[in-house]
């Protein structure tokens, strides 16, 4: 191990799990902290979260090898659809706060200004934040690690394209519910890790998602759909 290795890398390295467990936990505890705060610090916090989900990123790149983005029309199919059905179901059922979502929707433009610099500055890193940082921590945690340690305590030694309902279920439940728009969430979970297992790769999943939540951005700026955020 090299001696200029940083403590995160060498966390990630130490064990399959870690690699892919602490970027998420990092990310919603921030997270955690964020919707905590009111005013313009909790926009302050997201983009100091997405810098650290960015490094978390980096420092993980070779003790999670699967987390590598890859491109393919089913990718871009599931990405779509996802998104149709998260805008075209809300609606349609009642939110619950199981997680995060406290305090008042993110618009950077009610709090700094509808022609502000900074407000566009913010929609900007949360649109992009959302699309190129969340997708590959959450689908390392998620349809990596979770999906798999449900099946296996050792989940390395599980294929990433082995069906096993049970764990498909459960983990799109907890994904799901892990977002104020839950039922959405629980589709786009089993969507995403169908992908997985379709593509026996983790990548397609990321782009899928990072579409998903790219739409999502600049629906929610263009329709002022600040709910979704």
């Amino acid at each position: 191990m090299g001696s200029h290795e940083s403590f995160l890398s060498a966390q990630f390295r130490a064990s399959p799990a870690r690699a892919r467990l602490l970027p998420y936990v990092i990310i919603l505890g921030l997270t955690l902290v964020q919707d905590s705060l009111g005013g313009s610090l909790r926009y302050w916090i997201y983009l100091v979260k997405m810098l650290v989900g960015l490094w978390c990123i980096w420092e993980m790149r070779h003790a999670a090898p699967e987390v590598r983005w890859a491109f393919s029309w089913e990718a871009v199919t599931v990405g779509v659809m996802v998104f149709v059905i998260w805008v075209g179901l809300d609606t349609y059922y009642p939110k619950f706060q199981f997680l995060v979502k406290a305090g008042s929707p993110w618009n950077p433009f009610k709090e700094f200004g509808e022609h502000s610099t900074m407000a566009w500055f913010f929609a900007a890193v949360r649109t992009f934040g959302s699309a190129w940082v969340v997708p590959p921590i959450e689908e390392a945690f998620y349809r990596s690690f979770l999906y798999r340690y449900l099946v296996r305590v050792n989940f390395i030694t599980v294929p990433l394209g082995q069906l096993h309902w049970r764990s498909l279920i459960l983990t799109s439940l907890i994904f799901g519910f892990s977002h104020y728009q839950w039922l959405a969430g629980i589709l786009c979970g089993l969507a995403y890790q169908g992908l997985v297992i379709r593509k026996k790769r983790l990548g397609d999943a990321m782009t899928a998602h990072a579409i998903t939540n790219f739409l999502l951005g600049i629906w929610v700026v263009c329709k002022g759909a600040w709910h979704f955020w």
